[in-house]
């Protein structure tokens, strides 16, 4: 099966101009824990709930700091036509629990989440990656 056959393809994109505040607004409209963030058309970034959290509130910043300011700018992604055995395996090796999708014209077309791939496999593929994702963290770790 293929990541096209899984993932959702009604994505929102944060734009990396906006403030954390409407991004995070955005996220809760949606129920989602994380936007693509997109600037020119481009896809340049990835934010989350724990970018805000973290690197924003926890270093002091406010609710208009930029988004660009605080995403992940080093996005990993899949493409649409790649096995979605492939790409679980992938998500477990990076510890990611979602990848923006896009097409071999790296436009952004959707989102592939471990959910996604739970409701369309019966292999276990999404407990596999989630094992990988969850691996015990360092010192500091609430697992220990």
């Amino acid at each position: 099966m293929q990541v096209r056959d899984a993932m959702t393809r009604d994505v929102r994109v944060a734009n990396a101009h906006e403030t954390i505040e409407q991004a995070a607004k955005l996220m809760a409209g949606l129920d989602a824990g994380a936007l693509p963030v997109g600037d020119n058309n481009r896809l340049v970034g990835m934010i989350t709930d724990r970018d805000i959290a973290l690197r924003a509130i926890g270093e002091g910043k406010g609710p208009q700091t930029k988004v660009h300011e605080v995403m992940t700018s080093d996005v990993k992604y899949c493409f649409d036509d790649q096995e979605i055995e492939e790409v679980t395996r992938n998500m477990g090796d990076v510890q990611l629990r979602r990848l923006p999708v896009v097409d071999r014209d790296k436009r952004l077309v959707g989102i592939l989440s471990l959910g996604d791939i739970a409701l369309v496999t019966t292999n276990g593929s999404a407990g596999k990656a989630l094992s990988g994702i969850s691996r015990p963290g360092g010192e500091h770790s609430q697992s220990a």
